[in-house]
């Protein structure tokens, strides 16, 4: 029935679940090893070129939301908000990770805004295909694939993705290959990247 000032009890319980899915980050359960704060770190970008620029992209209502040249660390750190992501120049990017933990990879999660708070209305600058790979060493360049995924436009902000490779072995360094974006011409941006799996006690 109506509440206060009018509200509906199921409007108030929509605004709040909008709210929770803005500002939810580590919901989904699941062990990040790709979380910097617990001791993972970007040790590469192969040859992908950050996007810069000198002033904010964009703006709402007044305010800045992407500034010019994010590092790629902002995507395994947890404060996802509008702008705060890694944009490479282009559609193809490489990111190479080093994991908190060797782990047996389940499931990878990629996390863009929503079209909800995006000020354009779109997230035409979201990852469409990428693919995950499991690396020996930094300088292993083949990798064993763990699968290629698509981030859905359409989706949750927060989509995770379980590994199709089931035969793949323990790793420690990850590499995501993002091969399209939804349709922006000059930019990709990752807001958060994420690794699940199975830590391998190696101390026996």
């Amino acid at each position: 029935g109506a509440g206060v000032m009018g509200v509906t009890e199921e409007q108030v319980n929509d605004i709040v679940e909008r709210a929770l899915q803005l500002y939810s980050e580590d919901r989904i359960g699941l062990v990040d090893y790709a979380l910097e704060s617990a001791g993972a770190s970007v040790l590469n970008t192969r040859c992908s070129e950050t996007y810069e620029t000198g002033t904010a992209l964009m703006s709402l209502f007044g305010i800045p939301l992407w500034y010019q040249s994010q590092s790629p660390r902002v995507i395994i750190q947890p404060d996802v908000h509008p702008g705060n992501c890694w944009a490479f120049r282009g559609t193809q990017g490489f990111v190479v990770i080093q994991l908190s933990a060797e782990v047996i990879p389940t499931a990878v999660t990629l996390e863009h805004i929503s079209k909800a708070v995006s000020p354009m209305g779109s997230i035409n600058t979201a990852p469409r295909e990428f693919v995950v790979f499991g690396l020996q060493n930094e300088t292993d360049h083949q990798g064993t694939p763990l699968g290629q995924f698509t981030y859905s436009e359409e989706g949750n902000p927060i989509q995770t993705f379980p590994v199709q490779n089931k035969h793949a072995e323990s790793y420690r360094i990850i590499e995501l290959r993002v091969l399209s974006n939804w349709g922006h011409p000059e930019y990709t941006c990752i807001y958060r990247f994420r690794v699940h799996g199975d830590p391998v006690n190696r101390t026996q």
